[in-house]
């Protein structure tokens, strides 16, 4: 989330609504545009100052030289956000207080879909994002945006060596799936992704690295109808993960 390696900014309406409602102690600072006094931003402004979160008006000029790109008027200045290691892991997984859920993005660098898949991520309920800390892109503004706000609550967790880092996930008896286009893979519909899961989406041209790969306990592939043969990244990452919401949810009711 850093923007230029000097300040942590957090912008658009979304994410800041977000960082409001779920983590407001990190806003030191929330700039809004005088001339984009919408009624979205006055309620902004309402949701800030009763969180007792400063609000400062600016010149569009002011907020331009901070953020490129839509930024809708509206900057939150923020401590840096924490980061999460391998260490905090094993801390995660012992509050979720239900079966885990997680997201393995393995080389995913185009931030708008790290951030697009981030915001599918916590829909679906997932526990924590975990990439590589190598060939991965980070928090920064613009996948914090794109992420309308999900980047800044959903646990992100960036690993020295993600194949050691699966094989500790297993032993605390997690199961392993990887999406790819492989024989032995299973169509989505028949995997079975409820319990103790881990789902791997790999990079969006190459998919997942061989040692990736070969840590999984069971591949699946998503069936397609038409001519395309295959979805970006982010899209195939919210047709799996709600696939598996679904089959937990059916579970959960099931066991009622």
């Amino acid at each position: 989330m850093v923007n230029g390696g000097a300040e942590n900014l957090v912008f658009g309406i979304h994410a800041v609504q977000a960082l409001l409602r779920r983590n407001p102690q990190r806003i030191e600072e929330l700039l809004v545009q005088r001339e984009k006094m919408n009624a979205r931003v006055r309620q902004l402004v309402k949701d800030a100052g009763q969180q007792k979160v400063g609000v400062t008006q600016v010149g569009r000029d002011e907020i331009d030289r901070l953020i490129q790109g839509n930024h809708q008027g509206v900057v939150a200045r923020c401590s840096a956000r924490k980061e999460l290691d391998e260490g905090d892991l094993e801390e995660l997984l012992d509050r979720t207080g239900r079966t885990p859920l997680l997201l393995v993005l393995d080389g995913v660098t185009d931030p708008h879909n790290l951030g697009a898949c981030l915001r599918t991520a916590d829909a679906a309920g997932v526990d924590a994002v975990i990439v590589p800390r190598d060939n991965s892109a980070a928090i920064t503004p613009t996948v914090s945006k794109v992420s309308s706000g999900a980047a800044e609550t959903l646990p992100f967790v960036q690993v020295t060596n993600l194949a050691r880092t699966l094989r500790w996930l297993q032993g605390r008896g997690l199961w392993i799936t990887g999406a790819a286009v492989e024989e032995s893979a299973r169509p989505l519909h028949q995997a079975d992704l409820t319990g103790a899961r881990v789902v791997i989406m790999g990079s969006e041209g190459k998919g997942m690295r061989r040692l990736t790969k070969e840590h999984c306990d069971d591949l699946l592939y998503i069936p397609m109808a038409g001519e395309v043969s295959s979805l970006n990244v982010s899209v195939a990452t919210g047709v799996c993960l709600f696939e598996a919401l679904r089959q937990r949810e059916a579970l959960h009711k099931r066991t009622e």
